[in-house]
């Protein structure tokens, strides 16, 4: 019942094991190695690579708990998926880095945490690139994986990040990976939809005085980001925190706008500490929304006629 807090603390206090022994890092590899078989410029083919190895994520979650025990695997498995103590400590590298006055410092750590092209960035684009990471990863490395957790504990969490993993790796709009990668692209929207809004929602819990702006900014910008999650958590934070997110990113060759979200200023050092602490608060009470389902699940299903 207390899975998700227990595998956030546990994340809090670890962090990340070290890349030689990471299991996420380990999957990455699997990956690589099979879509060397399997890569053909097609949606079909993508899709039975994503299957495969959603499937395979699953089934180890199903092994762990054989192995362990359901507690266990489950607490395991969480503070595995779970990656918002390294979200932190490299957003707070970034500021750390722009309060110095070390803007290729400041580039080279914000570079660790998106796929934008950093090297032509002012003070002001690192900022705003390290709060839309935060922002967008919020839900896909912490929110995310507390949410599915609580659903399917150690297969349900790790068929997500199998899923989030592969979409980083394929779900590209790119010549190589705009087919193949098409099917884990649109399975991770499908598995974040409904997290980014509860993530939106505990933006505005956790800002109460800022509760009206955030919704008035979900509404009115989220649609123009081309991510249907991303749009509407990087909004929420905009609002929260006062500050206008979005512009036109370079991924390579490849140029994109997205849009305006928020009102006021660009974001500068002193918002990433802000936005650091908003992060922390969201997964908190996320963590403790989702238990308080799981209990209140356990408690209908108790007073459920029995037939």
């Amino acid at each position: 019942m207390l899975t998700p807090l227990a595998a956030l603390a546990a994340d809090a206090m670890l962090g990340e094991p070290p890349s030689a022994w990471h299991p996420v890092v380990w999957f990455g590899r699997a990956a690589r190695s099979l879509e060397r078989r399997s890569y053909r410029p097609s949606i079909s083919f993508g899709a039975a690579h994503t299957a495969v190895l959603v499937g395979g994520a699953w089934l180890v979650g199903v092994g762990a708990r054989r192995l362990m025990g359901r507690a266990v695997a489950d607490v395991a498995a969480g503070a595995i998926s779970i990656a918002g103590a390294m979200l932190a400590s490299e957003v707070a590298g970034v500021a750390a880095a722009l309060e110095s006055g070390d803007l290729e410092l400041a580039r080279f750590r914000v570079s660790r945490i998106v796929g934008r092209e950093t090297s032509s960035l002012d003070d002001s684009g690192v900022a705003r690139a390290a709060v839309e990471s935060l922002a967008e990863n919020t839900v896909d490395a912490v929110t995310a994986p507390l949410c599915w957790l609580a659903i399917g504990g150690a297969p349900g969490v790790l068929a997500h990040r199998a899923i989030n993993t592969l979409d980083a790796m394929i779900g590209h709009r790119d010549d190589r990976y705009d087919r193949f990668g098409r099917a884990a692209a649109r399975a991770d929207d499908v598995v974040a939809w409904a997290p980014a809004r509860l993530t939106a929602l505990v933006v505005g819990l956790a800002r109460p005085t800022r509760y009206r702006t955030v919704w008035s900014t979900i509404r009115r910008d989220a649609d123009v980001h081309p991510s249907p999650n991303g749009g509407v958590v990087e909004s929420a934070f905009a609002g929260a925190l006062g500050i206008t997110l979005g512009g036109v990113n370079r991924y390579g060759s490849v140029v994109e706008d997205r849009g305006t979200l928020g009102d006021g200023p660009p974001p500068t050092a002193d918002e990433l500490h802000e936005a650091i602490a908003l992060a922390r608060q969201v997964w908190w009470i996320t963590a403790v929304l989702v238990c308080t389902g799981r209990l209140l699940a356990r408690i209908d299903r108790s007073f459920s006629p029995r037939r």
